[in-house]
């Protein structure tokens, strides 16, 4: 039986086992660590405002170049018709005027007004939506947890804050930052994605 011989310093410590742990170590720290790229699974985000009754407030507010609060404060003026019917042309005039008087001081003119409330009509209740393009995300995994993501299409349409989920990885709170603008193709699109540390 052959017996193995230790190196031992005057601290008592077998050298032989630190340098080999060390040399590990530093190996383990010059690996490159596997970076996995993973769609992310979006759903929802196209909720509303309790207080908007089914309409796209942001999203229209949005595309006029206004805060929400100044085409809620314009709307709360107008009378609209129940669900499913259509205003007779006396009060759709009526309307229109009451809309354009509060909005006016803002630039926003008749034509203006008629694209994009025409952008957004919808049915509330409907399977139909207002137009609404889904975003394309690519999360960064490491070690099966999301470090970050890239979005390559932004989409658009997105009214509330959508859920965003990673197939097969670890991922903490995430908050998807919401951009508004007046280009209608780009309005209501993701445009970039947090995690909550």
């Amino acid at each position: 039986m052959c017996r193995q011989s230790f190196l031992y310093n005057e601290a008592g410590l077998n050298l032989g086992v630190v340098l080999a742990a060390l040399m590990a170590l530093c190996s383990a720290q010059a690996q490159p660590t596997a970076v996995i790229r993973v769609p992310v699974v979006i759903s929802g985000g196209h909720e509303t405002d309790p207080r908007d009754h089914g309409r796209p407030v942001v999203l229209v507010a949005g595309g006029l170049g206004v805060a929400p609060e100044v085409f809620r404060e314009a709307f709360s003026r107008v009378q609209p018709v129940a669900p499913g019917n259509y205003p007779d042309q006396v009060r759709a005039q009526q309307n229109k005027s009451l809309l354009l008087s509060a909005l006016g001081k803002y630039g926003i003119t008749n034509e203006k007004l008629d694209l994009v409330s025409d952008y957004y009509r919808y049915q509330p209740g409907t399977t139909h939506l207002w137009p609404a393009t889904a975003a394309v995300i690519t999360a960064l995994v490491e070690n099966g947890k999301v470090t970050s993501f890239e979005i390559t299409d932004g989409g658009s349409g997105y009214s509330s804050q959508p859920l965003i989920s990673v197939p097969g990885a670890k991922v903490g709170p995430v908050t998807a930052h919401l951009y508004y603008g007046q280009d209608l193709k780009k309005n209501g699109s993701i445009g970039s994605v947090t995690l909550s540390r």
